[in-house]
């Protein structure tokens, strides 16, 4: 056995080690991991005792190191990607997919749930623990555990390569967005940009080699990382540009090296198959199997109703901005297309709201934004969040560390923060993940809690010179929202980890929280604990929050339009779409 100062991977438990762990640490220790669990799963089948004690708490034990190390390689791929990383990921991926499957389509392991359900102990088993055994005699069946011979190995072999695609998938997005930049040299090129833009650009332009570049005098890096793209598109004068960042960021892994469009008809083509192969006429159908919504038409019907609820706003909303750009002597108000858009909504919000994203920035620096956070934490729910840094190894000095304890000072939960953008090596978007599960142990003494653990991920604005990352409105929102998944998440009281959390919550659910977190950054007494001037500490402006209330649902029809078009093609490509027909998902 490779010893565990060797390789921090094979603790297989805790908080992960992060200032030890390298790429080079994941082949062996997976595979060792593997080899133990495997094993120990053999053990089990061999001689399954249809309790809980006697079956759920030992297949917990056996695959959580493997698990638990599995999932530190995945947080890591999605916030410090890296070649090497990659290269031990791929190597492993099939492996650790086979183990589960060897989990979820053991036949032993099923027909003990099953004789736990139809048991007397049944009933003297809690919600939570009906809940987990519930969930894992659907997970088996969904998984495969009544196929044989070729239909189980096809049916495999699917499953080894969807891994695979959508590695490869996440992969090739990355590396387009992190290889695309417009090096601006001229001040006609960015007109418009507001100052926090001009700084982040030169700052980027100094990291990638010009080094005397400045916000005034350039050159000025533009980049598809969202910070950088999204102002871009708000602000620029410059059509041509906006065009030509637009195109660039719409078309990413579309052609070349890492054209993702044969490895998104392959995913169709495998989900159809796999589906059929389980007795299900789609995707779709296979998908909604373990989650709330009873069928495919319901979800339809639900869109539909959406859809019609919003069509006519949305409508409304384009013949405005063409009018507004068209009253500002803009020649695109009759040939309006997509890079227009996100330009033109922001001038006539300004105009009919006097509200500009750029000038809120100053009032949201993320340390008061975080105080503001937590205060609200501490309001609604009884908790105290403090820092915690320097109580558990990070991935990078960016990231901070957390306590979340109750009104009496105990413990109850950490988490991990990564705020800001940082396109070389993480992915992006914003997520929560978590760290460890919250579960109870039993213990001679009694009873000891395992306290959860959390990563919160955000790409907000990084600080730029002598300046704090300065956030925009809509950044603050996003920290809210993952802020509520990790709630979720830290606040469970649930004592096994099979259902703690956000563990065996339906994916048609799991945006409840978040979502409410979000609606507090409208809130008057939330928002002024939040947002003050980072230099003078002057709270922001009544006119500034009575704006901000006015311009809450400015373009809301587009804005769900443009969400609903996103389920209703994803309906259709996993229900209708036929993979080599007539028809590209295109």
């Amino acid at each position: 056995m490779i010893a565990t100062t060797v390789n921090p991977l094979l603790i297989g438990k805790g908080l992960p080690p992060f200032d030890q762990i390298r790429p080079e640490h994941v082949v062996p220790a997976i595979t060792e991991l593997l080899a133990e669990a495997t094993s120990a799963l053999a053990r089990l089948e061999a001689d399954v005792t249809p309790t809980w004690e006697g079956l759920i708490e030992p297949l917990e034990a056996l695959t959580e190191p493997v698990f638990w190390a599995w999932g530190v390689v995945n947080h890591l791929m999605g916030v410090q990607n890296s070649p090497e990383l990659r290269e031990a990921q791929d190597t492993m991926q099939p492996e650790v997919v086979k183990f589960g499957m060897a989990v979820s389509q053991s036949k032993p392991l099923y027909e003990g749930y099953k004789a736990i359900r139809n048991s007397a102990d049944w009933s003297r088993l809690n919600e939570a623990q009906q809940r987990i055994i519930d969930s894992s005699i659907r997970e088996a069946e969904l998984a495969g555990v009544g196929l044989e011979g070729e239909q189980r190995d096809r049916f495999n072999e699917i499953q080894l390569e969807l891994a695979n695609l959508s590695t490869q998938f996440s992969n090739n997005l990355l590396d387009e967005t992190k290889a695309f930049s417009l090096t601006l040299t001229q001040p006609d090129e960015v007109t418009g940009l507001p100052p926090t833009l001009l700084s982040q650009a030169a700052q980027a332009a100094r990291t990638n080699g010009a080094e005397t570049a400045t916000p005034e005098a350039g050159p000025w890096r533009i980049t598809l990382d969202i910070p950088s793209y999204l102002p871009f598109m708000q602000h620029s004068g410059r059509r041509d540009l906006r065009e030509k960042l637009y195109r660039a960021y719409i078309t990413r892994a579309a052609a070349g090296e890492h054209d993702n469009q044969p490895i998104i008809d392959r995913i169709l083509t495998l989900r159809k198959e796999m589906s059929g192969i389980l007795g299900f006429g789609s995707y779709a159908e296979l998908s909604l199997a373990s989650k709330m919504a009873p069928g495919v038409d319901a979800v339809e019907s639900l869109l539909e109703s959406l859809r019609g609820a919003s069509y006519d706003a949305a409508q409304q909303d384009l013949s405005a901005l063409k009018d507004f750009a068209r009253s500002q002597g803009a020649p695109e108000a009759d040939d309006f297309q997509p890079w227009d858009s996100t330009f033109w909504s922001e001038r006539m919000r300004e105009a009919k709201y006097a509200l500009n994203a750029e000038e809120l920035r100053p009032y949201f620096p993320l340390e008061q934004v975080l105080d503001g956070l937590f205060g609200l934490a501490k309001r609604i729910f009884g908790i105290v969040i403090t820092p915690a840094d320097g109580e558990a190894p990070v991935w990078h000095p960016d990231v901070r560390y957390f306590r979340v304890s109750d009104e009496d000072g105990g413990a109850i939960a950490y988490f991990y923060l990564d705020p800001y953008s940082r396109p070389a090596e993480k992915r992006g978007g914003a997520w929560m993940d978590f760290a460890i599960n919250r579960k109870r142990f039993v213990t001679d003494g009694g009873s000891q809690v395992r306290l959860p653990v959390a990563y919160l991920v955000c790409n907000q604005s990084p600080p730029v010179d002598d300046k704090p990352s300065l956030m925009t409105f809509y950044e603050v929102e996003t920290l809210f929202h993952e802020f509520g998944h990790g709630l979720q998440h830290m606040l469970t009281t649930v004592d096994y980890s099979g259902a703690a959390g956000i563990n065996n919550v339906e994916w048609d659910a799991v945006e409840l929280p978040s979502q409410f977190m979000e609606n507090w950054c409208y809130d008057r007494a939330t928002l002024f604990s939040l947002a003050k001037h980072y230099q003078t500490g002057e709270p922001l402006p009544e006119a500034f929050y009575q704006r901000l209330l006015a311009a809450r649902n400015f373009m809301s029809g587009s804005a769900m339009l443009r969400q609903l078009h996103f389920s209703l093609l994803d309906i259709e490509l996993h229900h209708r779409y036929v993979p080599g027909g007539s028809e590209t998902p295109k």
